[in-house]
Parts: structure tokens; sequence; C-alpha cells
């Protein structure tokens, strides 16, 4: 396995939810803090760009190629990634030129990466961060090409390392043996590094995860592929085929929340002072929700991602929808 790129604080808090249990009763909720990883605003990000900026350092390459939609979070770690390791970083994202950035991209260019916008649909962005990489190869540099999200079987090793920490939180008595743990599904690197992380690990938690940008089918087979080449790299058993579940979080598009999801942002901001995304961390938190008041088994953990820059930039819908200050609230 290649060298690491130290990057993230780790291992990253957990902690019971428990005002937020005392207004959902249920299964009791724990918050693994991935968006602590004390990395900038990377969040869970920093995990996966660990193990790929240390391959690109081993195999002394001099510029990240990579790339994202207007919000993401992936692009903005990447970039800061880039910087503190010496490489340079090239991004491709979807942005429409004269549209502004959001926070996510101003980060990525803050932190002193190239943008290069494209008149292609998300799912196109791959090929598009392949195509630049091989010109900057002839132009002489020695790019390395990352997909979206990190999501690679390299990238996953990073949230495979996240599972034997979450074990030795678990050994250690910081948290009870979580019967279920729920997670965001974007690109899925993230929950397929976890998947194979589990196998190895002695937990029988059971993974149940968000999709919030594929159809369910194809975000699970996506999931079990990367799961299956990430173990396979590490030399550790595959996951087996029941180990985990994925539910469709789309709600009305890729990085729009829906009314639960919003409602689900307002709750976890008043109980437990958590700032969730629109994206990712929203969605699988009304997901995580649903789970609870339906009585599922529990105890539950609640992987927050991050986020963060997405998160204040609609604290303003956020807002919106939790309502009218309650009495007192407003100064006069």
């Amino acid at each position: 396995m290649s060298d690491r790129a130290r990057l993230a604080v780790l291992p990253t808090p957990v902690h019971p939810a428990e005002r937020l249990h005392a207004v959902l009763g249920g299964a009791p909720i724990w918050i693994k803090r991935d968006d602590l990883s004390g990395f900038g605003v990377a969040g869970n990000k920093a995990r996966p760009l660990e193990f790929l900026l240390g391959d690109a350092l081993r195999r002394s390459r001099d510029l990240l190629v990579t790339g994202g939609g207007p919000d993401s979070n992936f692009v903005a770690a990447a970039a800061l990634a880039a910087r503190v390791t010496g490489l340079g970083c090239d991004v491709v994202t979807t942005v429409a030129d004269g549209a502004p950035d959001g926070a996510n991209l101003q980060l990525a260019r803050a932190a002193g990466a190239r943008l290069h916008r494209v008149a292609h649909r998300r799912e196109q962005i791959d090929a598009a961060v392949e195509e630049l990489a091989a010109r900057r190869s002839v132009q002489g540099h020695r790019p390395v090409a990352v997909p979206r999200g990190g999501s690679t079987p390299l990238g996953a090793a990073g949230f495979a390392r996240a599972a034997g920490e979450l074990a030795d939180q678990v050994a250690s008595g910081r948290l009870p043996e979580p019967a279920v743990i729920t997670i965001a599904v974007g690109s899925g690197g993230s929950a397929a590094g976890l998947l194979a992380g589990l196998a190895a690990t002695g937990l029988r938690s059971r993974l149940l995860g968000f999709s919030v940008s594929r159809p369910p089918a194809e975000a699970d087979a996506v999931v079990r592929r990367l799961a299956t080449d990430c173990a396979a790299a590490a030399g550790t058993p595959p996951p087996g085929p029941d180990r985990w579940e994925i539910h469709d979080a789309r709600g009305p598009g890729f990085g729009v929340a829906g009314a639960d999801d919003r409602a689900a942002a307002v709750l976890a901001l008043r109980t437990e002072g958590l700032l969730l995304d629109d994206t990712y961390g929203a969605k699988a938190f009304a997901g995580t929700l649903r789970h609870v008041r339906g009585g599922g088994p529990g105890p539950v953990l609640y992987w927050h991602t991050g986020g963060l820059p997405s998160a204040v930039a609609h604290l303003g819908d956020t807002a919106d929808a939790a309502g009218p200050p309650e009495r007192g609230g407003d100064p006069l």
C-alpha cells in the first residue's frame, strides 16, 4: 500500500447525540465527526487524499488533475492538499464562464488551483480530467489524474483505514458497537472503503448508504466494485454481499435539498450544533432520521462527512426552513 501524505488529524472524535435522542426517542444516534478531520475544511475528503497524494509523491508526480461540480467538496480539499504537498493543481468544473464561483471553487482558487470550465454534464468530468492530464503530460508535466471524489481503490483505502479507527474506538469503550452506520454516497469511494474495511475488522455493523447523485442500483454496483478492488489491493477479505444496503436520497436533484432534507439540517443544527451541507450531509441525515423513526435497529452511527463551505453558503435557506425565531430571540 502506498505511503500516506499526512494531512488529517486522526482519529476524528465520536460522540452521542443525546439532545437529538431526547427529541426523537428510538435508537440512540452517535456522530462520527469527520467534519473535524483537521485539514482545512476538507472533512472526510482528507482521508482518500492522504493515500492519493502519497502515491503521487512516491511516483514523483508534479501536478494533480481532478474535477467536480460547482459545489464539490473534493475539489477544494484536493487543491489544498496539492498546495501543501508541493504539487500544482488543475480542476475541471462544469460551471459556465461568467457564473459566480461557489464557496468550494473559491477555496480551490485561493489554494492556487487553475479552474477549467467545460460544457459537460457532471458524469463526463472524469473523461475531461483524463484529457487534460494527457495534455499536461505533452507539455512536460508529470500529472496524476484523479476522478471525482478520489473514488479509486487507492482512494478508498483511506476509508478502509477509517473502519479500523472506528473498531479501535469501539474496543476502547468510546462508543458502543453500532448496529448500523449511515453515510452519504456520491462517487462511492467513502462507502466502498468503509465496506472493505469493516470486513477486515471484528465489527458486525451494517452499512446503510444514501445515494445523492446516482440511481441506487448504479451506486450499489460502483460501491461493491470499488470495495472488492480495495480489499484485494489490501489483501483483506472481500466484503460479504449482505453487509450493506443503499437508498435513494437524490430528492429534487444533486446538490438540492428537499423539504425533509432541510428539516433534518435544522434539527441537527438546533439539537447538536451540526452544520450539514445540501449535497451530502442533510440528505444522509434525513435518511438516518427515517431509519430511527421507523424503528430501525441501533445504536446508529451517522458519519458526518463535512461540507462546511457549502453548509455555510446555504445558512439562509436553513434559517428560512426553521421558521421565525423563538420569542425573545430577536433584538428589539
